[in-house]
C-alpha cells in the first residue's frame, strides 16, 4: 500500500457516499449490521466508518438503547458520515486510528469494520487493537473484498486503465481494496493478533448502477484511485473516466448495468 492509498480528500468523500456507497457497499453494511446485531451487544465500535454506511445499518438493525462508536482515520471521510446521522445522540464519531484505538481495554462487545483492513499498515496490529477493546466473548466482525476477478465492475474499470496507461498503469484496486483476500493470510493475521475463535465466509451479492459512466465515476473519482490518474497526466481524469465508461457499456450495456461483487466476511473472537 502506497500513502496515496489512503487519500480519501477533496470531493472524494462526497462521491463516494453518493455513488461509489449504493453500488457495492450497501449489501455488506446491512450484512455486517445484521451479524453485529447477533452478538446482542450493549456498546459497539466500527472503526474505518468511512462515510458512515455501516453506521447508518447499525443504527437502523441495532435496538435504541445500544451505543455506537464510529471512528475513522480521515475526518473528511468521517464529516460526510455526519451528515447523515449527526442528530442521533446514541452515536458519537470521533477520529480514530484503528492500529491505535484511543479506548480503555474491554470498552465494547463487539467491533465492526467494514472494507478497511485492507488499509491497516500493520494489520495485526489493527487486528489486536480490536481485540484489546472487546470484552470477555465480544465479536470483530469484518469484511475484506475477494479478488478482483471476482468482481465483475471494478474489474473492467481495472483492465481499462491498463490499456489507457500501458507503460505505468494504475494498481490501487489490485494492491489495495482487492489485495488482502487470502483467507490463510487472515486467519494468520488473527491468530497472531490473539483471536482464537476465526470464522470467514464468502459472501456474493449484485452490483447495480443506473449508467456505465455512473459506475466510471464512482470508482475512477470516488477512490483514491483519482489521484493515480491524475498523477498521470495525458488523458486526464474527464477522458479517462469515459474510457471506463465506454468499457462497461461494450460489457454490461448502456442503460443500468448490474455484475457480481464477492467479498469475505470475517468473525473473531
Amino acid at each position: 500500500m502506497t500513502a496515496s492509498d489512503k487519500a480519501f480528500t477533496g470531493s472524494i468523500p462526497q462521491i463516494y457516499d453518493q455513488l461509489l456507497v449504493p453500488l457495492i457497499f450497501v449489501p455488506y453494511a446491512q450484512d455486517l449490521a445484521r451479524r453485529i446485531a447477533a452478538c446482542l451487544p450493549r456498546d459497539v465500535l466500527e472503526t474505518a466508518a468511512g462515510t458512515g454506511v455501516v453506521t447508518r445499518a447499525l443504527h437502523a438493525q441495532l435496538p435504541p438503547e445500544v451505543r455506537i462508536t464510529a471512528t475513522d482515520l480521515n475526518e473528511p471521510m468521517l464529516a460526510q458520515a455526519k451528515t447523515h446521522l449527526a442528530t442521533e445522540s446514541r452515536i458519537a464519531f470521533r477520529q480514530a486510528d484503528a492500529l491505535a484505538l484511543p479506548f480503555a481495554d474491554a470498552s465494547f462487545d463487539a467491533v465492526a469494520c467494514q472494507f478497511g483492513a485492507m488499509f491497516f499498515p500493520d494489520r495485526v496490529k489493527g487486528y489486536a487493537e480490536a481485540r484489546r477493546v472487546l470484552r470477555p466473548g465480544g465479536r470483530f466482525v469484518f469484511n475484506v473484498w475477494d479478488r478482483i476477478e471476482e468482481n465483475e465492475i471494478p474489474h473492467v474499470v481495472h483492465e481499462t486503465l491498463q490499456q489507457v496507461f500501458p507503460e505505468n498503469p494504475p494498481q490501487f484496486f489490485t494492491r489495495t481494496p482487492h489485495g488482502y483476500y487470502d483467507t490463510g493470510r487472515i486467519e494468520a493475521d488473527l491468530t497472531a493478533a490473539g483471536f482464537t475463535d476465526i470464522v470467514i465466509e464468502t459472501v456474493a451479492h449484485r452490483s447495480r448502477a443506473a449508467s456505465p459512466h455512473q459506475s466510471a465515476m464512482a470508482f475512477c473519482q470516488g477512490t483514491p484511485m483519482r489521484g493515480e490518474i491524475e498523477a498521470r497526466g495525458t488523458p486526464g481524469l474527464a477522458a479517462v473516466t469515459q474510457a471506463a465508461a465506454n468499457a462497461l457499456a461494450r460489457r454490461f450495456g448502456d442503460g443500468p448495468i448490474e455484475g457480481r461483487i464477492q467479498a469475505l466476511v470475517i468473525s473473531a473472537g
